[in-house]
């Protein structure tokens, strides 16, 4: 199967969520629309709780949405899943050594031992695990077995990854490196990458598009195009990231000091 036949675009259509709460329904994610293309990276950035794990979630399936759709256009009936998903978590499995937990998705596909194993020590070696691939989790650094999920997600060859604050939890010097490691290995498999961050300076330097989500319940505010050619260079792109920066800022500001006045 060629790359054409197993890309996948996908249209949100006015996509809208709410739950119930003890004190009635509450509105998490308002009316969101917007179009991703196959083997874009798009960036979503905004403040806590304007719904942007939730938006996630409802692309994934995990959650109904209350309104609206997810509408995905795609080259043929698929029988594996359309999108993995890597969050801040980790989502390793403590009982399985590296090897297996990026084997897992491909298992759980039904691929047969031999082959999932082979697919996955080419993406352990990829992301610089190959040293540790009989290793378990408590024996990785927090980074490490960020690489374990990225690993899991691009092996398992769907063609859409989710990506929920991958990097939240990590130092700046070992985001860096990941940051770099994504690029880089997403540029090799072009999947369609959509990125959540609270970092406005990460959603600049990975993305094609960013999408500023603002307000609760949570909208699209504006959607920028970033006009950085790849490979990025962060210390070569600085001074365009900060003026992007400054104005995802800008549109952000507003929004983040409304919230900060309601919990005073």
């Amino acid at each position: 199967m060629t790359d054409a036949d197993s890309a996948v675009a996908l249209s949100c259509q006015g996509v809208a969520h709410s739950f119930n709460s003890r004190n009635g329904p509450v509105e998490a994610l308002g009316e969101v629309s917007f179009t991703a293309k196959p083997h874009e990276f798009v960036s979503i950035v905004g403040p806590s709780g304007c719904g942007k794990t939730t938006l996630l979630k409802i692309i994934a399936g995990l959650l109904r949405p209350t309104a609206g759709r997810v509408v995905f256009q795609e080259n043929h009936q698929r029988r594996s899943p359309r999108s993995g998903l890597v969050f801040q978590e980790h989502g390793v499995f403590p009982w399985l050594n590296v090897l297996d937990n990026v084997a897992f998705g491909l298992e759980m596909q039904g691929v047969a031992r031999p082959e999932r194993r082979a697919r996955a020590h080419a993406f352990v070696e990829r992301v610089g695990l190959a040293a540790f691939e009989n290793h378990y989790p408590h024996e990785l650094s927090v980074g490490m077995q960020q690489r374990v999920g990225i690993a899991r997600a691009f092996v398992s060859d769907v063609p859409i990854l989710l990506m929920d604050e991958p990097f939240g939890s990590l130092d700046a010097q070992t985001k860096r490196g990941l940051q770099e490691e994504l690029l880089r290995i997403w540029s090799q498999d072009r999947k369609l990458v959509l990125f959540v961050t609270h970092d406005i300076e990460e959603a600049a330097l990975l993305g094609d598009r960013v999408l500023v989500m603002t307000g609760r319940p949570g909208r699209i505010r504006e959607e920028l195009t970033i006009h950085l050619k790849r490979p990025r260079d962060p210390d070569e792109d600085r001074i365009a990231v900060s003026d992007l920066r400054w104005q995802i800022w800008q549109l952000l500001e507003a929004d983040m000091r409304r919230g900060l006045s309601m919990t005073v």
